[in-house]
């Protein structure tokens, strides 16, 4: 045990990688749900009907609602890539590399996994990533 506080661990154990499957299958399955919600709000077809109202309140609802279908379909996009990103992490959990910084190799905290299960960047790695990102958009 002394020679693991030492060393610094390069990996989460396997009952930590199972705590955080636990916690990213629940993510998945309300992230699955809210897509499909929103997939139904954009595809569905026009359930109040105007064809008995004025031509001109036809016009304005028929824009809201081409509105509201664009908004929920990018909603439902980002959706998808969240659970894509889930989905990955899941992939890395059973690959035993979930938890490690891509840029650095080392741990991501606990903390920053149980907030964000399907991050691949420590925090310090992120905050680098912005700064590089703001310097080239200048």
């Amino acid at each position: 045990m002394a020679k693991e506080a030492s060393t610094p661990k390069n990996r989460y154990s396997d009952e930590e990688l199972e705590e955080f499957r636990q916690i990213i299958l629940e993510k998945l399955e309300k992230a699955q749900h809210d897509l499909k919600l929103l997939q139904e709000a954009y595809t569905q077809s026009d359930v109040h009907g105007t064809s008995d109202t004025s031509p001109t309140f036809k016009v304005l609802e028929e824009g809201n609602a081409v509105l509201s279908k664009e908004e929920n379909s990018r909603l439902a996009a980002r959706q998808q890539k969240f659970i894509t990103n889930l989905e990955n992490a899941l992939i890395r959990i059973q690959n035993k590399t979930y938890g490690v910084c891509r840029e650095t190799g080392k741990l991501i905290p606990k903390e920053r996994l149980k907030s964000v299960p399907h991050a691949t960047l420590s925090i310090e790695a992120k905050m680098e990533q912005n700064k590089i990102e703001k310097r080239t958009n200048r």
